[in-house]
């Protein structure tokens, strides 16, 4: 009996939780479906007079008569550059994390604390040597620019993933692939890659998210709207006088719905691909 009133106020407190969390998704939700005479904060909790979509229109599509550009092709910009950059990032992290954890070389350990120093940086602290490189480089203002600054920066946190999860491979693999003839390259190939796919579901579900939600980088090196991913284009939703809350909040919850679908559908995985390298054996 009193295991089944425990449980039952774990999942009572649970459920309050959740609920507290998802309050700000309701908000987003309500206020996306009422019309702008609607929007009011001391009505802000109620639910919309009518079923209406014209927000999430007008977040999309924009208005093209005021100059008001909509968010449809900066997703389209998002995905072109959170794609390439969540498997570059996660490729290259995988190969540091397996030489760095399986293949020893004097100063492995200094090289690894200054990649781990990477994640500490304040991006802001190196925004203009950043903007001067990238000028240097011809990316400036363009997406494969914004894709560099993503791989370069998500090589740290995924190098620490990886090392983390190969340390704990037993050496005995690789041992048995050196007798089978396999160099560093060949192990990696057919014994550590086809074993990494927790490491990577947790890889590329951390990039996924940090990419796609990342302002700064986004509104510093790429200039132009007709280039700038969709975190850009929803602080531009915003009219220079009158702020359209419900078409802002509209466009809020179609920016996140990627995000929120990736950790729906792929959630139980992440934490099983963070739970694969923490136990040996």
């Amino acid at each position: 009996m009193n295991k089944m009133v425990t449980r039952a106020i774990i999942y009572l407190l649970l459920t309050a939780a959740s609920i507290i969390y998802l309050i700000p998704v309701y908000v987003l939700l309500v206020t996306g479906l009422k019309s702008f005479t609607e929007v009011n904060l001391d009505t802000m909790w109620n639910l919309p007079a009518g079923l209406s979509f014209d927000s999430f229109i007008r977040a999309w599509v924009g208005d093209p008569l005021n100059g008001v550009l909509g968010l449809s092709g900066n997703f389209a910009n998002s995905l072109m550059l959170v794609i390439p950059a969540t498997i570059i990032s996660a490729i290259l992290g995988s190969m540091n994390g397996y030489v760095l954890s399986k293949w020893k070389f004097r100063g492995a350990d200094t090289l690894f604390t200054l990649f781990l120093f990477g994640m500490f940086i304040p991006y802001q602290s190196i925004l203009i040597p950043l903007v001067q490189t990238m000028q240097t480089l011809g990316l400036y203002g363009s997406i494969p620019g914004l894709i560099l600054v993503h791989v370069i920066y998500g090589i740290p946190i995924t190098t620490l993933i990886f090392r983390n999860y190969y340390a704990v491979v037993p050496n005995e693999l690789l041992e048995a692939g050196r007798i089978d003839g396999a160099g560093i390259l060949g192990i990696y190939r057919h014994i550590m890659f086809p074993i990494s796919l927790p490491g990577f579901v947790v890889v590329m579900i951390w990039e996924f998210t940090a990419v796609w939600n990342d302002f700064l980088f986004a509104v510093t090196i790429t200039s132009k709207p007709a280039v700038q991913p969709v975190t850009v284009a929803l602080n531009n939703l915003a009219g220079s006088f009158v702020v359209e809350w419900n078409v802002q909040m509209a466009g809020a919850l179609m920016a996140a719905l990627p995000t929120l679908l990736v950790y729906i559908f792929l959630g139980r995985f992440f934490m099983r691909g963070l739970l694969a390298g923490s136990v040996k054996g």
